[in-house]
């Protein structure tokens, strides 16, 4: 059997670069043929994982929630086996799914072999994400935040990033269509979920990626804000982040369901799993068990 590494030398704070030399070592234990490879680009990292889909046994990879995200694009409708080492700046999907988050513990989880079927999300029937599509504030807080200040700060310079930029919560029209419920409203905040953890918190702890079903949260606002109001949505952020989906707010609206069209203005901008998406309308589907990785058997 052989299997390929594709990692991003600059996720996280470039751990993986320096361990390069334990993870051949330990996936030579497993595989008679291991290729290492750097990735140059997130494009690159997606051509490679495409390229190699339908010739290696598996393709390991590591990275950020970003480069879980390239893997997915690259990867498109091949069923391939997986394997995730997580070395990125937060690590949502790892955090969802109980994987390590050192190397030393995400490779036992490789080498023991246990492999689960997950689902993941499809936006407008072309393009993947695994964990989060979202819009709203502190959502371009992700993708806009200096790799250099990542490195310094870790997660903390999402937040400074956040706060520096997105403090005055834009409000937009948003129409969601979702389990048989309409929502018609103005939001400051749409989060459309299928793991436990979204920037570190554990929002959505009830969640699943083997349930077929997507959870949805909703931070509404008035067309045009005055100061309290304003004020109400930044403490119903801080609640929905501090407490999670167990909150109840009169402001905070939650839907599942395995289909959700979103009908909002074209300027609205989308996160995939951290990387800036499409703007405007979307419909999201979940893709049941489409994603095959090794994960931790529990």
């Amino acid at each position: 059997m052989k299997c390929i590494f594709l990692y991003n030398p600059n996720s996280g704070k470039g751990k993986i670069a320096k361990r390069i030399g334990l993870i051949e070592k330990r996936l030579h234990s497993k595989y008679e043929e291991v290729t290492i490879y750097a990735a140059r680009s997130a494009q690159d990292l997606e051509d490679k994982a495409r390229e190699c889909a339908a010739s290696y046994d598996a393709v390991i990879f590591s990275g950020g929630d970003g480069t879980f995200n390239n893997i997915l694009q690259g990867i498109g409708d091949a069923d391939v086996q997986l394997g995730y080492i997580p070395g990125g700046t937060v690590n949502d999907v790892a955090r969802s799914l109980g994987i390590p988050r050192s190397v030393k513990g995400a490779l036992k989880v490789i080498l023991k072999g246990y492999s689960d079927r997950l689902d993941c999300m499809r936006i407008n029937g072309e393009r993947y994400a695994m964990y989060i599509a979202a819009a709203g504030a502190f959502t371009q807080a992700t993708y806009r935040t200096p790799q250099k200040q990542k490195r310094a700060l870790g997660a903390l310079a999402y937040a400074f990033e956040g706060i520096r930029n997105n403090l005055k919560f834009d409000v937009f029209p948003l129409r969601v269509e979702c389990g048989g419920k309409i929502s018609d409203t103005h939001a400051v905040l749409i989060l459309v979920m299928n793991g436990r953890s979204v920037a570190g918190f554990p929002i959505n702890r009830d969640g699943s990626m083997t349930d077929g079903e997507l959870e949805v949260a909703v931070i509404h606002q008035v067309q045009r804000p005055g100061f309290f109001r304003r004020i109400g949505a930044i403490f119903s952020v801080a609640s929905l982040f501090a407490f999670g989906c167990r909150i109840r707010k009169k402001d905070i609206t939650y839907l599942k369901g395995d289909c959700i069209r979103i009908f909002t203005s074209e300027d609205v901008v989308w996160d995939f799993d951290g990387e800036e998406g499409v703007r405007g309308n979307v419909k999201i589907d979940v893709c049941p068990r489409r994603v095959k990785l090794f994960v931790p058997k529990k």
